[in-house]
């Protein structure tokens, strides 16, 4: 059984850090490619970050120098490092394995349940 567990998130002030990690068993994190995406009440989630097979780092213009993605293949685990966090990103943080890529991109797979992150004073 593939299973995908986030934790790490929490309240957290505007310009501070966190770190979020995704506890992976069932399939290898060295054998797909990971994704964080994100996703607020009543819009699409967004593709946040991602990382390949390869270790080849992706992520999305607005988080670009602030958010750092990284994989544990000892561990089985892929974390997101958040870094001068802002209110937009405020979303729940999922965690998720490649199945189904479209340009370049991870759009499907085995998906975790989701971690609450929220930025406020």
């Amino acid at each position: 059984q593939v299973q995908l567990v986030e934790s790490g998130g929490g309240l957290v002030p505007p310009g501070g850090s966190l770190r979020l990690s995704c506890a992976v068993s069932g399939i290898s994190v060295q054998s797909f490619g990971m994704a964080w995406y994100r996703q607020v009440p009543e819009k699409e989630r967004e593709l946040v970050a991602w990382i390949s097979t390869g270790l080849i780092a992706s992520y999305a213009d607005s988080v670009k120098g602030r958010f750092t993605i990284f994989r544990d293949g000892a561990k089985n685990t892929v974390s997101l490092e958040m870094n001068g966090l802002k209110a937009e990103d405020t979303a729940v943080y999922f965690c998720m394995a490649g199945v189904v890529y479209s340009e370049g991109r991870p759009v499907s797979g085995y998906w975790g349940q989701g971690t609450q992150v929220t930025v406020s004073s």
